[in-house]
């Protein structure tokens, strides 16, 4: 595995955006939330869990994150900064965003929260991926299981763990609707714009125009 916690290329440069990206993951976790219309899997997992135990939305996204991260031992996967920065900053800045923001309103003002929170969604995902410092803990999970085991698709064990947890967290009581098709339909295409923009080129990194992204947190 590389050296994906390595400072000595552009510290600074690697770290602010790192940081701006996960800041800006949870905002838009928050701004799809506040909508109305539908999570993406994960997120309707968390939300499930959140209705369920009572806890705040950030601090349940913390919990399944550690708890996923646990996940990467008996897959020899080894975190970087940028992965347990992932699993703390984005419970946090949910939380502080949900405090500040009002719910939906009219559709098309949740239509416009939806749209915002996908795109910055997408913008997000290349910003932290494309720093080179460790991916998510749910992105790892999977790739981590498809190092492990090189005749399995990323493609089909992303969509057999998505698809998991969506019908889990629905069981839950998360919100599934238009925004959770929106969501699957366009944050590949999106991942696939940004990533090539952020990420940060050098002895750790092949240049943009090479970027194979992973999948998104």
């Amino acid at each position: 595995m590389a050296a994906i916690g390595n400072l000595r290329h552009r510290p600074v440069r690697r770290l602010t955006q790192l940081y701006a990206g996960l800041v800006l993951y949870g905002v838009s976790m928050a701004l799809m939330i506040r909508s109305g219309l539908g999570l993406d899997p994960w997120d309707v997992f968390h939300q499930g869990l959140s209705r369920r135990t009572g806890l705040s939305f950030g601090t349940v996204t913390i919990a399944v994150g550690a708890l996923v991260l646990l996940l990467w031992i008996p897959l020899r996967q080894r975190p970087g900064i940028g992965t347990v920065s992932n699993v703390l900053v984005i419970g946090l800045v949910v939380d502080a965003t949900l405090a500040v923001l009002p719910a939906g309103g009219p559709l098309a003002v949740r239509g416009g929260l939806l749209v915002a929170g996908i795109v910055a969604n997408g913008a997000a995902t290349g910003m932290y991926i494309g720093a080179r410092l460790g991916p998510g803990p749910r992105d790892g999970l999977m790739t981590g299981y498809v190092a492990r085991r090189p005749g399995r698709s990323i493609r089909l064990v992303r969509t057999v763990i998505e698809v998991t947890v969506l019908a889990l967290g629905w069981l839950l009581g998360g919100t599934v609707g238009a925004g959770t098709v929106a969501y699957a339909l366009t944050i590949g295409p999106l991942t696939q714009f940004f990533l090539p923009v952020f990420t940060v080129a050098g002895p750790e990194a092949p240049a943009p125009g090479r970027v194979e992204p992973l999948p998104a947190a």
